[in-house]
C-alpha cells in the first residue's frame, strides 16, 4: 500500500470514529424550554390501540416502543415528520395531577385527528392546539383517571433506545418500501439514502410517517443505509441487510444515534 492510500484509509478511519463519538455525545436534551399543552388518553391499562398507525410502525410492543407513546395533534405532528421523536411533559395546574410524581417520556408513534363535528370543548387535537393523546398507563402516571384531559408542560429530548436502529422492508422489486424505526438520538428521521451493492446510493422518498420508499430494483443485492435526524446527525449503516434479504423482513443496524 503506497502512502497516498495509507492516508485515505486513516481519513476514512478517522471520520467513522468521529461519526460514532458524534452520534453518541452525551446530550441530554434537543430543547430545555418548557411549552403549554394538553393530554387525555386512549385504550386501556394494556394498550389497546398499539397496532399501526399514522407513523407506519407496528406492533409497538413487539417495535420497542410500547405503551410509552403518543398521538400528536396536527400541530405537533407536523405531516409525519414528528414521529419517532421523544418528549418529556409533566401534569401542571390540575387538580387532577397526582403530587410528587415528576415527568413521563414519550415517543411519538400516532396522528391525533381534529375533530370539527364535536362541540368545541372536545376539539383537543384541532390547530392549533398542541396536544398528546397518551396510552393509558402514561396518562394515570401523572394524572387522575377522572381528569379526563390536564395541562401539560412538554419539551423534546433525546431518544435512549436499545440496539441498532431496524429497517423493515416492504413493497414489491419495483416500488421498495422500508420503515426506519427504534431510531435514538433526535430519533425523528428526515433523511434516508439506499444503496445496494451493485449500485450507487439513492435518496429514498418519505411515503408517509416513517416509511421511505425507491422505485429502484435492488433484489438480490445486500442493501446499506444512510439515515439522517432532524438534528442534522447522520449514520451510515453498511451491508445491513444480505443478498437475499426479503419483503416483511427486518434488519437491524449495529450502530444507534
Amino acid at each position: 500500500m503506497n502512502l497516498s492510500m495509507s492516508f485515505v484509509v486513516l481519513l476514512a478511519i478517522l471520520v467513522s470514529a468521529a461519526n460514532l463519538v458524534l452520534a453518541h455525545v452525551g446530550v441530554t436534551n434537543i430543547d430545555s424550554s418548557w411549552y403549554d399543552a394538553h393530554a387525555t388518553f386512549y385504550g386501556d391499562m394494556s394498550g389497546g390501540e398499539t397496532m399501526q398507525g399514522a407513523c407506519g410502525y407496528g406492533d409497538l410492543f413487539k417495535e420497542g416502543y410500547g405503551l410509552e407513546t403518543a398521538a400528536l395533534s396536527t400541530a405537533l405532528f407536523n405531516n409525519g415528520q414528528t414521529c419517532g421523536a421523544c418528549f418529556e411533559l409533566m401534569c401542571v395546574n390540575s387538580q387532577y395531577c397526582k403530587p410528587n410524581t415528576g415527568t413521563i417520556k414519550i415517543t411519538a408513534t400516532n396522528f391525533c385527528p381534529p375533530n370539527y363535528a364535536e362541540p368545541v370543548q372536545y376539539h383537543w387535537c384541532n390547530p392549533p392546539n398542541s396536544h398528546f393523546d397518551l396510552s393509558m398507563k402514561m396518562f394515570l402516571s401523572f394524572a387522575e383517571y377522572r381528569g379526563g384531559i390536564v395541562p401539560v408542560k412538554f419539551r423534546r429530548v433525546m431518544c435512549n433506545k436499545s440496539g441498532g436502529v431496524r429497517f423493515e422492508i416492504k413493497g414489491n422489486p419495483y416500488f421498495i418500501m422500508v420503515l426506519v424505526y427504534n431510531v435514538g438520538g433526535a430519533g425523528d428521521v428526515s433523511n434516508v439514502e439506499i444503496r445496494g451493492h451493485k449500485s450507487n446510493w439513492i435518496a429514498m422518498s418519505r411515503n408517509w410517517g416513517q416509511i421511505w420508499n425507491t422505485g429502484s430494483n435492488l433484489v438480490g443485492q445486500r442493501l446499506s443505509f444512510v439515515v439522517r435526524t432532524s438534528d442534522g446527525r447522520s449514520l451510515a449503516f453498511f451491508n445491513v441487510a444480505p443478498e437475499n434479504w426479503g419483503f416483511g423482513q427486518t434488519y437491524e443496524g449495529k450502530l444507534n444515534f
